[in-house]
């Protein structure tokens, strides 16, 4: 099975790395040179082998990736979608049975937009790949008031434009850069502003039915894929388009998950362990748990609710104790 094989190939961990990056090699000279330098190479080799355990993990929890599966990589430019293709190409040439990987890049037509980078990065790792070129911008400027977002609207026209093209291709799967951090703010902003209990799935299909859209990042933490872009030395494209937007409700969102953790480290894991625990029967949506019917049967459930005990949470840290006035 591809997906089994994919995660112990990555669990084994990588013979060659590549070399230090500019950055690293400074940090490296000194006195104690081949000290620092080793320590550098010992700390990224522990940072590839955790994105390749994590995301052939993710392959394997939610089969993302089956035998024969041609996969589109849709890369925008950015650290994330770099960071994707680069872990399932190592995947890739790892596992003993056959798939294939394409990267897609629409390129939006924004101004300033350095049409000539992704090309010549793609071309130079030896990746098949297809630019599909399509004015979104300036539908989105025409359409969207000023000051307003555009995340949705320019969603909305760049997911239309990859299906098409994933047709086009023959792809079986649509590979997406979302990580931990997103599928996490994605949870809050959903809950926030849309009254739902809903997250970012690491595997769907499509709304017209037609297409298999995967997130193997989806254990990924945001700040490994910043690192590796540094280490690897990306060619990152900034987004003019909806990064030059500072009040985004995801941004603010994501400083309050980053605040959180902070303060309260191991908050951010938790939380997103949560999100693979759900117990519909300690909620409140009646479509997902049958409450009119619940009848008392006379047999105990050891995971039933205990409903005059106080609910079972760890004991707060000293901080908190002074707050609230304990010794």
């Amino acid at each position: 099975m591809v997906t089994q094989s994919l995660f112990h190939e990555a669990q084994a961990g990588e013979a060659g790395l590549p070399p230090l990056p500019a950055g690293d090699a400074d940090v490296a000279a000194g006195a104690d040179a081949p000290q620092r330098r080793l320590k550098i190479e010992r700390e990224t080799h522990k940072l590839e082998k955790r994105l390749c355990r994590q995301v052939g993990q993710a392959i394997v929890d939610f089969n993302m990736i089956g035998e024969g599966d041609r996969v589109m990589v849709c890369v925008s430019g950015g650290k994330d979608s770099y960071g994707l293709l680069d872990i399932l190409l190592k995947l890739q040439a790892r596992a003993p049975v056959r798939f294939e990987l394409i990267a897609v890049n629409l390129d939006q037509k924004q101004p300033g937009f350095p049409a000539d980078v992704l090309p010549r990065y793609l071309s130079g790792i030896g990746v098949p790949f297809r630019i599909e070129t399509q004015d979104t911008y300036s539908i989105v400027k025409k359409v969207i008031p000023e000051g307003k977002t555009l995340c949705s609207l320019c969603s909305r026209l760049r997911r239309g434009i990859l299906y098409r093209v994933a047709d086009e291709i023959g792809a079986t799967r649509i590979a997406l850069g979302h990580h931990r951090d997103d599928m996490l703010q994605t949870f809050f902003l959903n809950m926030f502003h849309g009254g739902k209990l809903k997250g970012m799935p690491p595997k769907l299909v499509s709304d017209d039915g037609g297409h298999v859209v995967i997130r193997p990042l989806a254990y990924v933490a945001e700040k490994d894929l910043t690192r590796w872009a540094v280490h690897r030395q990306f060619p990152i494209i900034p987004c003019t388009l909806c990064g030059s937007q500072d009040n985004l409700q995801r941004q603010q969102v994501g400083e309050m998950l980053r605040d959180w953790e902070r303060r309260h480290p191991g908050r951010i894991e938790s939380m997103f362990t949560a999100l693979q625990n759900v117990v519909p029967s300690h909620l409140m949506d009646r479509s997902r748990f049958n409450f009119q019917d619940l009848r008392a049967t006379g047999v105990a459930d050891p995971e039933g609710d205990r409903g005059f005990d106080p609910p079972d949470l760890p004991a707060p840290s000293q901080p908190v104790l002074s707050m609230l006035g304990g010794d």
